[in-house]
C-alpha cells in the first residue's frame, strides 16, 4: 500500500506539472503531425492502385498512426543523460525508489494531459475529411489501446536502457538518434508495412519496431494481424531488454562519479 501511495502521489504531482504548461503541450502534440503530412502523399499514391490499399485505407491508417504515436512518445534518455552528466542523479539515489519510476510516471502523467488535445485534433480531421471517418468496434479499440500501451512501455524500456550508457559516455542520445532512423522506417510510421515485400515484412515483424506503431494502428483500423504472435514478440523483447537494463544499471552505478555520489 505504501508503494501505491507513492505512485499515486508522484502521478498527481507530475500531472499538475504537465497541466501547468498546457501551451507548450499543444506544440508537442502538433510536432507529432508527420503522419498527417505522409497521409496526403500516400492517398495520392493510392490512385495508382498498386499498393493494395485505397486512399481511404491510407487516410484511416495514418490518422491511427497519429493517435498511436501520441501515446508512445518517449524522451527519458535526454532527461537521464542530463541527470548523470550534471550529477543531478545523486539525490534520487538516496530515495527508496528506483529513479526510473520518476521518469515513467512523468511520461504517464503527460499522456493524461495530452489526450484532450489528441481527441480534439482527431475530431477536427474527421470534420475536414468525413469520408475517412470510422468507428472501430469496442473489442478492436480496447485491444489496440492495450497494445499501444504495451508498445509505449517497450519503447520506454528500450530508450531507458540506451540511457544507461550515459554512465560511460557524455552523449548517449547519439544512440537514440541512430535508433530513431530504424524506428522511422520500420515501425510503420512512414509507410504501412503492407506495402513492403512479403519476405521483408516477415523479417521486420520479428523485430520490436512494428509493435510501436504499425501493430496497434493496424488493429485500430481493422487490418489483418496475427495478434498472438505480436503479443508474444512484444513480451520476449520486453524480457530481453529488461534484463539488459538491470545489468547495465548495476554496472553503471559502480562507474558513476557524479557530484555527491
Amino acid at each position: 500500500m505504501r508503494f501505491f501511495r507513492i505512485i499515486t502521489t508522484l502521478l498527481s504531482v507530475y500531472y499538475a506539472y504537465m497541466v501547468e504548461y498546457r501551451a507548450e503541450l499543444i506544440f508537442w502534440v502538433l510536432s507529432g503531425s508527420l503522419p498527417i503530412i505522409l497521409m496526403g502523399i500516400w492517398t495520392q499514391a493510392a490512385s495508382s492502385g498498386e499498393f493494395g490499399l485505397s486512399s481511404i485505407d491510407f487516410a484511416r491508417y495514418f490518422i491511427a498512426v497519429f493517435f498511436v504515436r501520441q501515446l508512445n512518445v518517449v524522451w527519458v534518455i535526454w532527461e537521464f543523460e542530463k541527470e548523470v552528466v550534471e550529477g543531478k542523479l545523486s539525490p534520487k539515489l538516496l530515495q527508496p525508489l528506483d529513479p526510473g519510476w520518476h521518469h515513467l510516471l512523468s511520461h504517464t502523467a503527460e499522456r493524461g494531459a495530452r489526450i484532450p488535445f489528441i481527441i480534439g485534433l482527431v475530431l477536427l480531421f474527421f470534420t475536414l475529411y468525413p469520408e475517412a471517418a470510422w468507428f472501430p468496434s469496442l473489442p478492436n479499440f480496447l485491444l489496440a489501446l492495450f497494445v499501444a500501451i504495451l508498445g509505449f512501455f517497450l519503447r520506454f524500456l528500450i530508450q531507458y536502457t540506451f540511457a544507461m550508457f550515459s554512465f560511460w559516455m557524455e552523449r548517449a542520445t547519439a544512440i537514440e538518434q541512430f535508433w530513431f532512423l530504424l524506428y522511422l522506417f520500420l515501425s510503420g510510421m512512414v509507410a504501412p508495412l503492407e506495402v513492403f515485400p512479403d519476405r521483408v515484412r516477415e523479417i521486420i515483424m520479428w523485430t520490436p519496431f512494428p509493435y510501436f506503431i504499425h501493430f496497434p494502428a493496424a488493429l485500430l483500423v481493422g487490418l489483418p494481424e496475427n495478434v498472438g504472435r505480436g503479443l508474444l514478440v512484444m513480451f520476449i523483447w520486453s524480457a530481453i531488454i529488461f534484463v539488459c537494463n538491470r545489468w547495465l544499471w548495476r554496472r553503471g552505478l559502480r562507474h558513476y562519479s557524479g557530484m555527491g555520489a
